[in-house]
């Protein structure tokens, strides 16, 4: 009877304690979910506001606004309040919707300088408007960068070999720094007809904040192919993989020539 008891009670401690096992692996796994989903607050612009304009004046046209954001969204560096840059100038512009950082506004002497990330350096890439995400990349955007290309190889005899052509990823992620003027520039293609036609096209340059490697890959590529910005959320993941080229995309005209 005495060891029955005891197995008994054994039982409901083994039982117990699958139990709270069970309860805590539960609520961990709460916890992972909501990990960066609670609000706060923080201090986003609601107008344009431009290179050199008063931080106190722009605050009394209304062009700041409190607005709570998932933690998980919150840019570094974010401010939830104007308290320290009330007597600074912007040194770059600032679009609807931008979270305000400090180190976006500075003294009036130093607003005609781009604000560069620490150990980086900024170069600039032209690009029409698809390329730019439709012109919904703007300063402090993070973008990933694709590269689309007709490779040559150089042979050891002097000789050219055309390679497959190709698109993938350049550089995973990077941030745009400065948005410059947007010209027109004329482009010239051919129709399924063979003649030619020239169409109009808006070219912007802009500017990225990235370190040496990343630069010279990202000059080689705007000069030897054609380079695509694609804008970047929190939650937003890129690989660095093969790439694709025409086999990848339209396989059967491919399979069916062989």
């Amino acid at each position: 009877m005495a060891r029955r008891s005891v197995l008994l009670l054994v039982a409901a401690l083994i039982a117990l304690v699958g139990t709270s096992m069970i309860v805590l692996y539960v609520q961990g796994i709460d916890a992972r979910a909501t990990e960066g989903q609670e609000l706060v607050e923080v201090l986003t612009a609601t107008d344009v506001i431009e290179i050199g304009d008063d931080v106190s004046a722009a605050q009394e046209a209304g062009k700041f606004e409190k607005t709570e954001v998932r933690k998980i969204d919150l840019v570094e560096g974010a401010l939830s309040s104007t308290s320290s840059i009330s007597d600074l100038v912007a040194l770059g512009t600032i679009y609807p919707g931008e979270q305000i950082i400090a180190r976006k506004f500075g003294s009036l002497g130093d607003a005609d300088t781009l604000v560069i990330p620490d150990n980086k350096i900024a170069i600039s890439v032209e690009l029409t408007d698809p390329e730019r995400v439709a012109g919904f990349v703007n300063p402090g955007s993070e973008v990933a960068i694709f590269i689309s290309a007709d490779p040559v190889r150089i042979l050891p005899d002097g000789k050219e070999l055309k390679l497959a052509p190709y698109t993938r990823l350049l550089l995973p992620k990077v941030e745009v720094v400065g948005v410059g003027t947007t010209s027109i520039a004329a482009r010239t293609t051919k129709t399924e007809d063979g003649e030619e036609e020239v169409e109009q096209v808006a070219r912007t340059i802009l500017t990225v904040a990235v370190d040496q490697k990343e630069a010279e890959r990202l000059i080689y590529a705007a000069r030897n192919g054609d380079v695509s910005f694609a804008m970047l959320t929190s939650e937003s993941k890129v690989v660095d993989k093969p790439g694709v080229t025409a086999v990848d995309v339209m396989p059967e005209p491919f399979r069916n020539a062989l």
